[in-house]
């Protein structure tokens, strides 16, 4: 579904990603993990186009990701954000149906139809006409989850979906990614919830300063992981007192 091939971004003078490579299979879960400015987050910007890579290839499908490839990488991948970017101006619906409209061209009834499906889906359809800025951060990260799925994507990718949120909301965001992850979704997911990893994602890749260090089976990498650096980084997570 998505393979990256020996990725180099640099902003300035500062190297942020080294010759990373891996492949993400269609309908598996893979999990990236790191200290913060290990590069994660900037992987996931290259696939989907938010940064120009400076070396190497990335391919979704069939597609080269390239500045006159985006339209169609973005119908295939679609993207939810940490700090949700959700246009407050206007309602919860009006944000779910964005794209359908403007990017796909859909009609809008039948979007309409769709958008409040899958706000019913995410559990947000109570609040459809709402603006976001009168929503909780968990209750505004599922809006997000549900504009991303009414592109009908093929694959989502997720950067740190729960970092912003207070600890009592990251609960129902998880729940509706390990829903999506059961049906079958492609994901890429740049993550610090090492159970959520460990229980829904097929693949893991540990980065640090701007390199793969392991990758592998989840299970594996989580349970005995053969770098060091991994080891160092899943004890100071797990155990950090």
């Amino acid at each position: 579904m998505i393979r990256v091939s020996n990725l180099s971004k640099a902003f300035g003078a500062k190297t942020v990603l080294r010759d990373v490579s891996f492949e993400c299979l269609a309908g598996t879960v893979t999990c990236l993990l790191g200290p913060s400015g290990s590069g994660k987050s900037t992987v996931l910007r290259c696939i989907n186009g938010l940064e120009r890579m400076d070396g190497g290839d990335i391919h979704v499908g069939e597609i080269r990701v390239a500045p006159e490839s985006l339209p169609s990488v973005r119908r295939r991948v679609a993207m939810v954000f940490q700090r949700f970017n959700l246009f407050p101006h206007r309602s919860v619906l009006e944000n779910v149906l964005e794209g359908p409209v403007q990017v796909l061209e859909r009609p809008e009834q039948d979007a309409r139809e769709e958008a409040m499906a899958i706000l019913e889906r995410v559990g947000m359809a109570d609040f459809a006409h709402m603006r976001p800025t009168r929503l909780s951060g968990g209750q505004q990260q599922r809006v997000g989850i549900a504009r991303a799925l009414a592109m009908r994507p093929e694959a989502i990718l997720f950067d740190e979906p729960t970092s912003a949120l207070d600890p009592e909301r990251v609960g129902e965001v998880l729940a509706v990614m390990r829903e999506l992850a059961e049906e079958g979704m492609s994901m890429v997911v740049v993550t610090h919830e090492i159970d959520f990893a460990r229980e829904v994602g097929d693949q893991v890749i540990f980065m640090d300063e701007g390199v793969v260090v392991e990758q592998g089976p989840a299970q594996a990498v989580l349970t005995d992981p053969q770098a060091p650096r991994t080891r160092l980084f899943l004890d100071r997570v797990l155990r950090p007192f």
